[in-house]
């Protein structure tokens, strides 16, 4: 069974950044991800709020460039944390146990300037449009990069896929 995620949202709260007694570093935070369709009733959109735990370099690198708000794209795999509580209440949760982290929005974008808009086509940070029918989830990407400049209005576009030319025609590959 494969368990691997890829997920990208904002955070809901500033991470929460803690040292086991080892010394090993350790970030808690969450993302807020939202559906890929609307609510029938409202036509608006609504947002799941994943628990995410960062371990070692991860950690540090969230805790130092996230807080509330910002943008993230988080690459894990699912875990259950089951325990039971002082009460002798068994509790259970599933968190995001990231293997890499990186940012989901270009610097200017994440201070408010320029036109950056998401893969997806709706502006950011609020819309409250309801999903096309056609609806589809965007391939994953990389984040742009922070010393690039963000696209001025409109949509990102990927380009004409028609300047590539076959190289091979036997189906090998040349390495």
């Amino acid at each position: 069974m494969i368990n691997k995620v890829i997920l990208m949202g904002r955070l809901t709260r500033d991470p929460d950044f803690r040292q086991t007694t080892s010394g090993i570093p350790c970030c808690r935070f969450s993302v807020a991800v939202d559906r890929q369709f609307a609510n029938r009733q409202t036509g608006e959109r609504e947002a799941d709020f994943i628990n995410v735990v960062a371990w070692r370099q991860n950690a540090e690198f969230v805790s130092r460039y996230f807080t509330k708000g910002k943008m993230i794209i988080v690459e894990g795999s699912l875990q259950n944390d089951n325990y039971t509580d002082n009460n002798g209440v068994k509790q259970y949760r599933m968190n995001v146990v990231a293997d890499r982290c990186s940012f989901g929005e270009s610097k200017s974008a994440s201070q408010g300037g320029g036109g950056y808009q998401q893969p997806n086509g709706y502006a950011d940070p609020a819309y409250n449009q309801p999903a096309p029918q056609q609806y589809q989830q965007p391939s994953y990407q990389a984040a742009p990069a922070a010393s690039a400049p963000a696209p001025q209005g409109g949509s990102l576009s990927v380009g004409d896929l028609g300047e590539f030319e076959e190289i091979l025609s036997d189906g090998e590959v040349p390495f």
